[in-house]
Order: structure tokens, then C-alpha cells, then sequence
């Protein structure tokens, strides 16, 4: 059965398929998208409860302008909303002052003149106690850093995007799309086919079975986060920042206590590679939470912490751990945001905004030239 023909249909509606659709709902177009599970669901990656968003980023400087259009965008959905979505609470980045964290974080504040304080280990163990520092190591304080709620962040852009118009089906897993004779696109799953003019492709993990192109390019990890209760309210929110360690034993980052459940706590590095994310089993690994406790022990050397809840999510990698946001290379009605690297839901209502403007205009004015497909060749 073939059902009403759209003017875009999005494939995956996590962090960047939902602000896809709302993108494309706040332009007036006929969108319809497209979810194999439910609602902001914990089988990809975009859920856990919290995410990181900073705007000096390690990375790439080139990125900053990307995150600075996202910052604003959270802010006006928002405003839009009246929920809050962002919890500016700052970010402790911790490290040798030449390794690629810090003086990743220095090179972008430098260059796009973001505030930044940094803290020598003697100041910093006066302001942040609970909290063990090398002398040899600094820590970059980001004020204007925090954390995302993200599964009220992707509910938000469902809801908005079906107050605007948007067909939003979930629960219905695409087998394949094809090119139309009439340079349209059609989509069939389970349940239906589905015909449109342009088609953009949010799938995560899922990407590389839907974009040829990216074949080899990508690759899935499994990545845990840990929770752990404890009683220090130093570590407290609205009193603790997000943190991220870069040390000899890896890089791990976390979140001030929430809930009940304590500090959030995970390893930035590493990560098993799988092959079917969808079979994968949720549970945890002995070896990953003890490397986590380890660390925990070690930076934070006075609490006594107890292990109290975990979740897996995937990091879906590059070569060069950039993302790729491009048009499909023999397909231009196809635009497609993948490899998004463990860093990227911060940048969600940016990277919908760029895909529906490739797939409908193609071309955004968004600042995504570093992140297109063909830089991968060479991998």
C-alpha cells in the first residue's frame, strides 16, 4: 500500500531525526518520520538523562560556531515550551596542560573569545575539595557549560513538531529506500510504502545499512554509564559542575548527583564494537565498572560510593571522530547527519537545521563545509 506523498521523510527520530522534523514542520512542509522503536527510547543514543553541551570544545574550533547556533536554539525551544532543557552548571575539563583536552579547550576559547577560567591545582582543591588534582595537571573551568536533559529534549522536538503538523510513526522499522522515477524517493517498512521528495537519514548506529556510501567508515562501540549513590553534597547539583578527566588510564567524565541515584560516571574512551545494536544485551561489564571505580577512587578519594543503576548506549565513529553531514554523494535529493562520535547531541537543533536545508535547498548557511563525506577517502 502506498500512502500520501510527502515533501520529506526523516528515518530515525532521536537527537537529530526529531529536530529534523520539527525544523521541517516549522517550514510548512508535509514531513513524515519515521522511529523503529518508541518515544525517545534507551536502544540508541540519545538517552541516559543527561548530556553534556560546552561551547569551548577540544575538538575542533570549527565547531563553536555550530554550537554556539545550538545553544540558541535550545534556548528558544524553551522559551517556546516552558521547559527547561538546560542546566547551566559549568564544566571542570581536567588535565595536562599540553594534553589534547586542555589545550584543546584553550585553542577554541582563544580563538572565538569564550570565557574561560583556569585553575592552578592549589587554587582549585580550595574551591573544589572533594576532588583530587596532580600538581602537574590544570583544570579548565567553562562557566557557560552544563548538561541536557535529553530524553525531555527529544520528546519536546516530537511534540512540537506534530503541533506543527508533522506524521510522526513509531514502532515501524524501515527495510530500504529507493530513488522513484521521478527523482522522488520511496521508503517501505513493515507496514507501508511511503513516497517523498527528499529524504533525510538520522539513523545512528543504524546509518551505514542505510547509506551505502558510509560503508567502512563507520564503526559501533558500546559504551556504559554507571551511576553511583553517595552522601557527599559537595557533589550535589547546583554546587558540583559536569567534569571530564583526560588521564593515562583514559578519559572519563560525569555529572553532579540528580536523584537518588547519585553521580553519573562513564569512560569516554574505549567502548566494545558491536555489529547489531538492536541484539545487543543491556548489562553490565565487571571490567568497564571497574575501571570506572578505579578512577572514582582515585579523583574522588574521600567519598564512598555505591554502584546503584546503568544503562548502555552506542558511540558510532569516524576515522577522524568528526562527524559527516553531507548530501548523499549520487543521490543530492538525500541529505544525512551519521558518525557522530560520542560528542554529538549537543549540536541536535543545528544538524536538523543543516539537513533539512541540504535536502530541500541544498545548501545551508550553517558552517558544516568540515564535515563532509568526501574528507573520508583518505581513510
Amino acid at each position: 500500500m502506498t500512502r500520501q506523498h510527502y515533501d520529506a521523510i526523516v528515518l530515525g527520530l532521536g537527537g537529530v531525526g526529531s529536530a529534523a522534523v520539527l525544523h521541517a514542520a516549522r517550514r510548512n512542509l508535509r514531513v513524515l518520520g519515521l522511529e523503529q522503536y518508541t518515544p525517545a527510547h534507551s536502544r540508541g543514543s540519545s538517552h541516559g538523562h543527561t548530556r553534556v553541551i560546552r561551547k569551548a570544545y577540544f575538538e575542533h574550533p570549527d565547531y563553536v560556531p555550530l554550537l554556539i547556533d545550538a545553544y540558541q536554539q535550545w534556548s528558544v525551544l524553551e522559551e517556546e515550551t516552558d521547559t527547561r532543557l538546560f542546566e547551566q552548571v559549568g564544566i571542570l575539563q581536567i588535565g595536562h596542560p599540553e594534553g589534547d583536552v586542555c589545550h584543546g579547550v584553550l585553542e577554541s576559547a582563544r580563538e572565538h573569545g569564550l570565557p574561560i577560567d583556569v585553575l592552578q591545582p592549589v587554587d582549585f582543591r580550595k574551591q573544589f575539595p572533594a576532588v583530587h588534582i596532580a600538581d602537574h595537571e590544570i583544570a579548565v573551568l567553562e562557566p557557560q557549560a552544563g548538561f541536557l536533559y535529553i530524553e525531555r529534549a527529544v520528546r519536546t522536538q516530537l511534540d512540537q513538531a506534530m503541533d506543527r503538523g508533522a506524521v510522526l510513526q513509531f514502532e515501524e522499522p524501515v527495510r530500504e529506500w529507493r530513488m522513484t522515477t521521478n527523482q522522488g524517493v520511496s521508503v517501505t517498512t513493515d507496514r507501508a510504502t511511503y513516497v517523498a521528495d527528499r529524504l533525510i537519514v538520522a539513523a545512528g548506529p543504524w546509518a551505514e545499512r542505510l547509506l551505502p556510501p558510509l560503508a567502512g567508515h563507520l564503526q559501533v562501540l558500546r559504551k556504559h554509564l554507571h551511576w553511583f549513590a553517595c552522601s557527599n553534597r559537595h557533589l550535589d547539583l547546583n554546587r558540583f559542575p559536569v567534569f571530564f578527566f583526560e588521564t593515562l588510564d583514559g578519559e572519563f567524565y560525569g555529572f553532579p548527583c540528580l536523584d537518588d541515584r547519585g553521580l553519573k560516571v562513564a569512560e569516554h574512551t574505549g567502548g566494545a564494537k558491536i555489529e547489531r545494536p538492536e541484539e545487543d544485551p543491556i548489562q553490565v561489564e565487571p571490567a568497564d565498572l571497574s575501571r570506572v571505580e578505579a578512577f572514582l577512587s582515585e579523583r574522588f578519594p574521600g567519598t564512598a560510593f555505591r554502584h546503584s543503576d546503568h544503562v548502555t548506549c552506542f558511540y558510532t565513529v569516524t576515522p577522524d571522530r568528526h562527524f559527516v553531514v553531507d548530501r548523499h554523494p549520487q543521490h543530492p535529493q538525500v541529505s544525512f547527519a551519521a558518525g557522530l562520535s560520542g560528542h554529538g547531541y549537543k549540536f541536535a537543533p543545528s544538524l536538523g537545521r543543516a539537513l533539512v536545508d541540504l535536502a530541500m535547498d541544498g545548501q545551508t548557511e550553517l558552517p558544516i563545509d568540515f564535515l563532509h563525506l568526501g574528507r573520508l577517502s583518505g581513510h
